[in-house]
């Protein structure tokens, strides 16, 4: 799965930035149009196409683990893949050919979805322990697979409210919610793992405090209530920046894999100040900043997250050395200047067109690279000859 999901991370920002050439007159002949807005494409492939693989991929190997339950049967994870692949490869023509066609693909690619979960609730109910994590990380997955359902609706019955919900389910329900709860359960791992001295609190109200944050958030932007998302996302702000500090960024530095791990998580400190930031100027009648907050969310900290996490995960389950060279290292640091790129092109209007198209360039300029590395070592075996 992890495999798919790199080809994904280079496929959805080829097709993003193709069509943000054409639409600057960058090339000479612009993409065929989609069959629905290509702001809900790029939604539905950058919320629900490409980080299903990773999260899928992660669970099937750590959820038997964590909970002390027998493996993940090949059998069943590879028609979870199958399915998942077929889904979104009649997606992708889909977008291009007709309505019907692109639900069909999303149908399919629910499936996958709705298979995927069930073959975790079976371990879950064969675990010897179970904690807080893993079951709001059924929730969680669950709230994802009804975004999909909601974007197929939205397809058919082409209601701009349902394209609306799935954004929000997907954002606020799914994707951040599952990348903090597994932040919460495995940076501290990491940390103790690679500093062995070092002392890492895990305090059992935040993980609450981020899952619920995230989904009060969701609400209150769905029913427009401005200033109680305020408060929620300060609270969030606060929550996480706390955890930086206390999880210890600054001394992460001294193993580069760790600090891609904690550098990540900074962005949704970030992140949810910039929301504050936003909201308190909205109470002052001033509209500003535009998307800046959610492409820190999105690239800073989802796409952080998720590079400096496979990266640790590959490693690890390739039987490699848990350190990473030089090229990877800059890769990273590269994700967070087009994060910071994408955040600027918000505060300069002038030059938004170009920052834009800069920025899908830059993830294109970090990420070849980054699937070109680590992509071939899924079809390999392990190097210390162990299965796997």
């Amino acid at each position: 799965m992890f495999l798919a999901g790199a080809m994904q991370l280079v496929l959805v920002m080829l097709l993003w930035f193709a069509e943000l050439a054409g639409r600057a007159g960058l090339v000479l002949q612009a993409p065929p149009p989609f069959v629905i807005p290509s702001t809900w494409v790029h939604m539905l492939l950058m919320l629900y196409g490409v980080f299903l693989f990773f999260i899928y991929g992660f669970l099937f190997t750590v959820f038997p683990r964590w909970m002390g339950a027998p493996e993940v049967p090949r059998g069943r994870y590879m028609t979870v893949i199958g399915l998942a692949v077929l889904g979104m490869a009649v997606t992708y023509v889909g977008l291009f050919a007709a309505r019907w066609l692109l639900a069909a693909g999303l149908a399919l690619y629910l499936i996958a979805w709705i298979s995927a979960i069930a073959i975790l609730l079976a371990v879950y109910r064969r675990a010897r322990k179970r904690g807080l994590h893993e079951r709001l990380l059924a929730i969680e997955l669950g709230l994802g697979a009804l975004g999909v359902a909601l974007f197929i609706d939205g397809v058919i019955a082409d209601q701009g409210y349902a394209f609306v919900m799935a954004r929000e389910m997907g954002l606020w329900g799914f994707l951040t919610p599952v990348l903090l709860t597994v932040s919460h359960r495995m940076l501290p791992f990491f940390t103790q793992s690679a500093l062995p001295f070092a002392s890492v609190p895990r305090p059992g109200w935040s993980l609450a405090g981020f899952v619920g944050g995230c989904w009060l958030h969701g609400v209150f932007e769905v029913a427009q209530l401005p200033v109680l998302r305020l408060v929620v996302d300060a609270a969030l702000a606060g929550i996480a920046l706390h955890h930086t500090v206390i999880w210890g960024l600054r001394r992460s530095f001294s193993v580069r894999l760790l600090a891609m791990l904690h550098v990540a998580f900074l962005w949704f400190g970030i992140a949810m100040a910039l929301y504050v930031a936003q909201a308190l100027l909205l109470l002052f009648g001033i509209s500003a900043i535009g998307r800046a907050p959610l492409h820190a969310l999105g690239i800073g900290f989802v796409t952080g997250t998720l590079v400096a996490m496979a990266t640790r995960v590959t490693l690890g389950h390739s039987g490699q050395a848990l350190a990473v060279k030089a090229p990877t290292w800059y890769l990273f640091l590269a994700v967070s200047a087009v994060a910071l790129l994408r955040v600027a092109a918000e505060f300069v209007p002038a030059a938004y067109q170009t920052l834009n198209l800069l920025a899908a360039a830059g993830w294109l300029i970090c990420l070849i690279p980054w699937a070109a590395r680590y992509a071939p070592i899924y079809v390999r075996p392990r190097v210390d000859h162990r299965p796997g």
